[in-house]
């Protein structure tokens, strides 16, 4: 096989090759075969970066399964909103996710738990997965799939009514970006000859494809981290000397901020790109300085596989634009009445594509508003310059995004309203220079009651995963509301731009 005896995965300081990796998915995926699981039956991967995770997604592929990425740090009341709406037959989890699985089998019935490095104790209910793989049941013949009908993942967002929604990608969705991908990066990456740094987690779109499904396309080194631990990601720099890393705001803003990040050889890295949030113009300039690496940013959604934009690795790059869109897309920009509006005219982003979901899982209304007449609806207000490069100006949606992670107001909120003293409840995104927005929560108290700020942060903790829950919170007696009742968070986050405006005058 190609690249068979090529390091396919770095993890740990431990090696697994090509032909390893494709043993292992083939014995995976034939004891699972052997175990009766079905074309179209759904497989939850609810655990944080591991060999385990990569194995697992492509043993699930090669049966026709319909992968199903979860956080492994959701709550019981996140988890199950997953499993509600998908079904998930089948989890595959670590020792994060144990708790909230537990929890869910009392109301949800899975057909087989298994487990990655869990304890003895904890994993009494879990088949472990690295026995399975040792049993050596080959799957001879992958299954037969249909690449533009086929669900292959089910990567979940949330809305804005805080009901997350199953953007469904087909094999060629998932496929078609990876090839956008790889042409729009060009002569920068050869094939047989990468180390791609893959730190994001497995379970983010982005990561998926730009990370593994590309690095395994190419015939890349993936040289995996658990999680970003700066120390640690630092030192393995140092000695396996990566060539790509797609990262993610926060990563690049702890290498400009480390004391000693010129003593680890950063300059290994050939290019670099940038997901889940917009990047500080300030951060990139100090990483190119640090690196000589230049960083393309780019836009991608959930829905889009999820790359649409990219600056190009070669020719003219724009800071703070989100590039061009990759080949085989269109892109335009319309205004309410869905009018195509001409160049520097501000109105939503339409993309179409290859790499576009098929739809919301089970959901018919959702999906009818975000995909019309081929057009995916992005929800994100954009602007395209003279040459073609795009912008994105602002959202229609309130979305507010945490070190790469989209939060939704609404369910935020929908948790603080369901706190005994809580009257009353506003969530916005404030600007942050290393998370890109803060949550910060507007509550008023019910009458004769006062609220403990500390007791309502760990009620919080308890409802939400902790990147969800409101790092401030501000007691009102009142909220802003119009003439006829409506909520204007406008004015609060107008109030607190005007107050970070004036800490930086002073």
């Amino acid at each position: 096989m190609k690249y068979g005896d090529k390091t396919a995965i770095i993890f740990e300081d431990n090696r697994i090759t090509y032909k390893e990796l494709k043993d292992q998915v083939d014995c995976l995926a034939g004891k699972w075969k052997e175990m009766g699981f079905k074309k179209g039956e759904r497989i939850g991967l609810m655990l944080a970066n591991h060999p385990h995770y990569i194995i697992s997604y492509y043993a699930a592929q090669a049966l026709g399964l319909v992968v199903v990425q979860v956080n492994p740090m959701y709550t019981t009341r996140e988890l199950l909103q997953i499993v509600n709406d998908s079904q998930i037959n089948f989890i595959v989890a670590d020792t994060l996710a144990c708790k909230a699985i537990k929890q869910v089998e009392n109301v949800h019935s899975f057909s087989y738990l298994f487990g990655s490095e869990l304890a003895e104790e904890e994993g009494k209910e879990f088949i472990d997965i690295e026995r399975l793989i040792g049993e050596g049941i080959r799957l001879d013949t992958p299954e037969q799939i249909n690449a533009r009908d086929d669900v292959a993942v089910i990567q979940y967002t949330g809305g804005t009514t805080g009901k997350m929604k199953g953007a469904m990608l087909t094999h060629f969705n998932l496929t078609s970006n990876v090839v956008q991908s790889f042409q729009m990066y060009g002569s920068a990456m050869v094939p047989g000859n990468e180390t791609v740094l893959v730190a994001t987690p497995l379970y983010h779109v982005y990561a998926m494809t730009s990370g593994m499904n590309l690095g395994i396309y190419i015939g890349a080194d993936l040289l995996l981290f658990r999680k970003f631990e700066i120390e640690n990601v630092l030192e393995n720099i140092k000695k396996y000397k990566p060539t790509f890393f797609p990262g993610v705001p926060k990563m690049y803003n702890a290498f400009v901020n480390h004391p000693k990040a010129d003593q680890y050889g950063l300059e290994c890295l050939k290019m670099c790109s940038c997901g889940s949030a917009p990047l500080p113009i300030e951060i990139i300039k100090r990483f190119e300085d640090l690196t000589g690496t230049r960083i393309a940013e780019g836009f991608g959604l959930s829905e889009s596989s999820p790359s649409t934009h990219r600056n190009p690795a070669f020719g003219k790059k724009k800071i703070g634009s989100i590039g061009i869109p990759v080949p085989q897309t269109d892109c335009i920009i319309v205004d309410e009445n869905d009018n195509e509006l001409g160049p520097n005219s501000v109105g939503e982003l339409l993309i179409r594509g290859p790499q576009i979901m098929k739809g919301y899982w089970n959901n018919e209304a959702e999906t009818a508003k975000a995909l019309q007449n081929g057009w995916l609806y992005t929800g994100d207000l954009a602007t395209m310059d003279d040459e073609g490069y795009f912008y994105i100006v602002g959202r229609k949606k309130e979305m507010i995004i945490v070190g790469g992670f989209n939060i939704y107001p609404q369910e935020v909120e929908d948790v603080l309203y369901s706190h005994p003293d809580v009257k009353e409840a506003a969530v916005v995104g404030i600007p942050h220079e290393e998370e890109g927005e803060i949550v910060k929560a507007y509550v008023v108290p019910k009458d004769g009651r006062e609220i403990d700020l500390e007791e309502l942060r760990g009620f919080c903790y308890t409802k939400l995963t902790p990147y969800k829950v409101p790092k401030r919170f501000d007691v009102r007696e009142t909220l802003p509301r119009n003439t006829v009742g409506k909520l204007l968070k406008r004015l609060l986050i107008k109030e607190e731009m005007e107050k970070g405006e004036q800490e930086r005058t002073n």
